[in-house]
């Protein structure tokens, strides 16, 4: 289902769902929950987030992110908290397994990917520390703004690149054996989320994605480990999913 973007003031008049999204590039914080609101055919509407715009933090709060407001009730940051929004507004069709154990393993699934320490988390961080040592990533005006805003450090950095691979790893393995989704036989969160963080190594082409050229070269930066750490397997299932489930050319 597309959706409209609109000013900060149409979208607080708004009755019904809105969302702020970063404008201008393929997060996958973002364009997951778009995915979760596609799929469900919920109606909403977007506002960009403009950070020196004072109406817009009272609104939804010190916004890093995607932050989505359903009528008067309070904002919802934060991939966990969007999606069991969508799951209540729109229960059909599931996004999250019913029976426990598997709901537990794709919520688990969707931590590891877009939690605190997750891959495009991780993979954030690589680039930061990339960008900061001159070897790649984020250019480094860029790389400083999100090593204050996202508390860098460079062991953190260091660290980020063995997480990468280890993440890529475990979720190539499970696309092994030609599993269609990670949990199950069915689409989960999880699938597009991976979807949306695989983006973050390999970029849809800009026919699909348009995006500003430096944020492309970022997104296209691999090093070496990283490069033979991502499995063709990974780009191949989002492709699939794009293919299938979601919306293209992407709105950003």
């Amino acid at each position: 289902m597309s959706f409209e973007y609109v000013s900060v003031e149409e979208a607080v008049a708004h009755e019904g769902l809105r969302m702020v999204v970063v404008g201008g590039t393929p997060s996958p914080w973002g364009e997951a929950a778009k995915g979760v609101f596609h799929v469900k055919s919920i109606p909403w509407v977007a506002t960009r987030l403009v950070y020196d715009q004072p109406a817009l933090q009272t609104w939804a709060g010190q916004l890093t992110g995607p932050v989505a407001v359903f009528e008067r009730e309070a904002p919802r940051s934060g991939w966990a908290e969007i999606l069991l929004l969508a799951e209540r507004l729109a229960p059909t069709p599931a996004l999250l397994p019913s029976d426990p154990a598997e709901r537990a393993l794709a919520m688990g699934l969707c931590h590891e990917l877009l939690g605190e320490g997750g891959l495009a988390y991780s993979r954030r961080l690589e680039a930061v520390h990339a960008g900061l040592n001159g070897a790649g990533g984020f250019a480094p005006k860029v790389a400083g703004y999100l090593a204050k805003k996202y508390g860098y450090t460079p062991q953190a950095g260091e660290a980020a690149q063995a997480r990468v691979i280890s993440l890529l790893g475990m979720f190539a393995g499970r696309l092994r054996d030609g599993a269609p989704y990670l949990v199950g036989d069915a689409l989960t969160a999880a699938d597009i989320q991976l979807a949306c963080c695989v983006g973050m190594f390999n970029p849809l082409p800009p026919e699909q994605c348009a995006m500003r050229e430096s944020t492309r070269a970022t997104f296209t930066w691999l090093d070496e480990a990283t490069a033979t750490a991502l499995d063709p397997a990974l780009v191949a299932f989002r492709d699939r999913i794009y293919a299938e489930h979601l919306e293209l050319p992407l709105s950003l």
